[in-house]
């Protein structure tokens, strides 16, 4: 019994340190395309490695001399998935302390959006919110700064993030009334550097529960059919 247990942790340190070798493989190949900051995870895909960085998703093969960027699709089922958009929800859905969200009465579907303050279909979007939660629908909001970080739109919407009541501070943004400053230890970077992981280069993107990005403005009534067609064939149902 005892030499089984042998055995068995000798096999998990070996398991364990084949991991570590791989990952410096993969960490000193990233680094000659001057890629520093990087979250190394397993692939779906045997032989290769899921990285996510602040300019993307890449997968690298585990002796890191082969790179592919972009999404991964899963298409042995009755639809394509995008199994990275899935990986990327567990970051988005822990960042959901710090979103902005006009929840529906009868919720029906939960969208996430990211937005930017000085975009027009973005204020179109939110003068609609009544309309939106009227049919069901939670809209969820992340910051994307589309000028950048360290735009004078991330600052202003630092301290949107920032105020006490953010809801009426996000309200008056887009209603023209101004932003009050305010400062705390909320980092719009994050929201930006996941908008970019999700392939987001526009706003407003609005994010599904699945990881389904839809680009662009969607009216309530377009939302909502669009919402339920896309639940009907993802479910099944």
């Amino acid at each position: 019994m005892k030499k089984g247990l042998a055995m068995f942790s000798l096999l998990a340190v070996a398991l364990c340190g084949t991991a570590h070798a791989d990952d410096a493989a993969v960490q000193q190949s990233l680094a000659k395309l001057g890629v520093q900051s990087t979250d190394i995870q397993s692939s779906p895909v045997a032989g290769m490695k899921t990285v996510l960085t602040n300019s993307g998703v890449l997968y690298v093969t585990e002796d890191g001399k082969h790179i592919i960027q972009g999404p991964m699709y899963d298409v042995s089922g009755a639809q394509p998935v995008n199994v990275t958009n899935q990986l990327l929800m567990g970051k988005l859905n822990a960042l959901d302390k710090e979103m902005i969200v006009y929840k529906a009465a009868q919720e029906k579907h939960v969208i996430t959006v990211f937005t930017d303050i000085t975009c027009g279909y973005c204020h179109k979007l939110h003068e609609e919110m009544k309309d939106y939660n009227a049919l069901g629908i939670t809209v969820r909001y992340l910051a994307f700064p589309r000028q950048g970080v360290q735009s004078p739109a991330e600052q202003d919407m630092k301290s949107i993030w920032c105020a006490k009541d953010r809801n009426k501070a996000f309200d008056d943004a887009m209603s023209g009334k101004g932003v009050q400053a305010a400062s705390c230890d909320i980092n719009i970077a994050n929201h930006y550097a996941l908008g970019v992981q999700f392939g987001v280069n526009g706003t407003p993107a609005i994010v599904l529960n699945d990881g389904y990005v839809v680009p662009g403005y969607q009216g309530p009534k377009e939302m909502k059919a669009f919402l339920d067609e896309h639940k009907k064939q993802t479910s099944g149902k």
